[in-house]
């Protein structure tokens, strides 16, 4: 079972790139995207019928925004954390099937002057709070741009960002409770050196140069670790400032 999430930073602006031929070559049997910048109403319909699609927009147009595209219908679908103070732009669809939960996550960024960090600081308590009541139903596996580098190994320039938004020593503790909380961190199961980066700055040819950040994850509960087969992230697939990041899982004995 092939999972793939992308921040596609502007779904209308993807389809006009290369997001179909991507949807088709990859073909995954679920997508999450993140930062979608839309509603359903406003892009045409194009992707293939074997998918539904589940969507959270934010209430703020051209902002923010989440959905599922998933193969297999879920027995639930879920929108936001139940937060009033966390659910108004779009970050969160949670798809439940039989043997886990689903959640696409597009945690609030703290900004480029750090306006949002306590705010972010209060997301990352209530997001871990939300999936940790999940977890004691069935397993997680969770998804997304989390818009932090977790350790040095995780941007090219650590030294240099140690204050900057993305790599705080409060957002880098955030993530570090949900790996504290028991969620693995997929890839660096699988690749433990640095250089695999999945957002870069558009500025000053920063791709070219592989000059990122690794803020896009795959965290599932421990329970799942058995099942993981592969983690990957896919820098050469443009059309975005991020780029996707997937892993494989054995399927349940059942399936």
């Amino acid at each position: 079972m092939k999972l793939i999430s992308w921040n596609v930073n502007g779904l209308r602006a993807v389809l006009k790139k290369n997001f179909l031929e991507f949807l088709d070559t990859e073909s995954p049997d679920i997508l999450c995207l993140q930062e979608t910048k839309c509603s359903p109403d406003q892009v045409e319909q194009l992707w293939p019928s074997s998918y539904t699609t589940y969507w959270n927009s934010a209430e703020k147009k051209g902002y923010s925004g989440t959905a599922i595209f998933t193969r297999k219908r879920p027995l639930d679908v879920r929108y936001g954390i139940g937060a009033p103070e966390h659910d108004r732009e779009g970050r969160v669809v949670t798809a439940e099937y039989e043997d886990f939960f689903l959640v696409n996550v597009y945690v609030p960024n703290s900004q480029r002057e750090l306006t949002r960090l306590t705010y972010r600081q209060q997301w990352d308590r209530d997001f871990l709070k939300y999936l940790k009541g999940l977890d004691a139903s069935k397993p997680v596996i969770w998804c997304g741009d989390l818009n932090v580098a977790h350790t040095e190994l995780d941007l090219a320039n650590p030294k240099a960002n140690v204050r900057n938004h993305g790599f705080t020593p409060e957002e880098r503790a955030g993530f570090s409770a949900y790996v504290g909380a028991g969620f693995v961190d997929t890839f660096r199961e699988f690749e433990k050196g640095g250089g695999h980066y999945t957002w870069w700055s558009p500025m000053s040819g920063a791709r070219a140069r592989n000059v990122g950040w690794r803020i896009d994850y795959f965290l599932v509960s421990a329970a799942l670790r058995p099942r993981l087969r592969r983690a990957f992230i896919a820098p050469d697939v443009t059309g975005s400032d991020h780029c996707p990041v997937g892993i494989e899982l054995k399927r349940a004995a059942r399936d």
